[in-house]
């Protein structure tokens, strides 16, 4: 299993935990408002909108959560802007990790992340030295309520699909960069639910991770960086075994 999907499973079954911790609604709502700022409030019009607002309404975000932060978006509503920012870093035994950070104080951002990685055993890495691990690819996450039948299987690939993971409880489908709306309308149109959709960084080397106590510090580590209320997302090129996965 590739190293993005195996990963991605192990955070959609803590997702629940996650959901506790408070930062869910907020992180939505970053995201529909720089959509919004980049591609118009209209979701009918901006691809990125409408796949920011069904996240959102995925992991139930109130639509007046959402109507507000299009509005901010937009420029109905006034206030500090949002913007996203990227960094970069290698965990503990030397993964490479993206963390992207959805902020309106680049410079309260920059310092919390740098000390938590410092702190968690990791090591701050310059731009560029890790971001050439790395592409942006379409990911489409759907959680398994039923069972992907060769029809289904046909409609992805026409709609673009070019890796299909499915594990005991999600399906995992990557695109091409444009692709993954299509993908989505076509998980959606065969009675799938889902959970994520857009557009991440994916690894293009990974790195094996066979121990299982490496892979618990690396999950504490990404986990750490993650509480931070800006981080909104953290990818690795870790890549590790079903067998380790199931110990962690």
């Amino acid at each position: 299993m590739s190293g993005h999907s195996k990963w991605a499973s192990i955070k959609h079954k803590k997702g629940a935990a996650d959901a506790k911790r408070g930062k869910v609604f907020t992180r939505h709502a970053k995201l529909i408002e720089i959509a919004a700022r980049e591609g118009g409030g209209d979701p009918s019009m901006n691809p990125g909108l409408k796949a920011a607002i069904d996240n959102a309404k995925a992991e139930n975000v109130p639509n007046a959560n959402i109507d507000r932060a299009v509005k901010k978006g937009s420029g109905e509503l006034k206030g500090a802007q949002t913007v996203a920012v990227v960094y970069e870093a290698y965990g503990p035994g030397g993964a490479a990790v993206i963390i992207e950070s959805l902020t309106d104080n680049k410079n309260r951002t920059l310092s919390n992340v740098k000390s938590t990685i410092e702190k968690r055993g990791g090591k701050w890495a310059e731009s560029g030295s890790v971001m050439w691990m790395f592409e942006k690819k379409g990911i489409v996450i759907a959680d398994k309520s039923t069972e992907l039948s060769d029809d289904t299987e046909l409609a992805l690939i026409d709609a673009g699909a070019e890796d299909i993971d499915v594990s005991e409880d999600m399906i995992t489908v990557t695109t091409g960069g444009a692709d993954w709306p299509k993908v989505r309308d076509a998980l959606k149109e065969n009675g799938f639910e889902i959970s994520d959709a857009g557009l991440k960084y994916v690894a293009k080397q990974e790195a094996d991770i066979e121990d299982a106590d490496a892979v618990r510090k690396l999950m504490a580590f990404i986990d750490a960086i993650e509480e931070d209320e800006d981080v909104s997302e953290v990818h690795t090129n870790a890549n590790i075994s079903e067998e380790v996965a199931a110990m962690v």
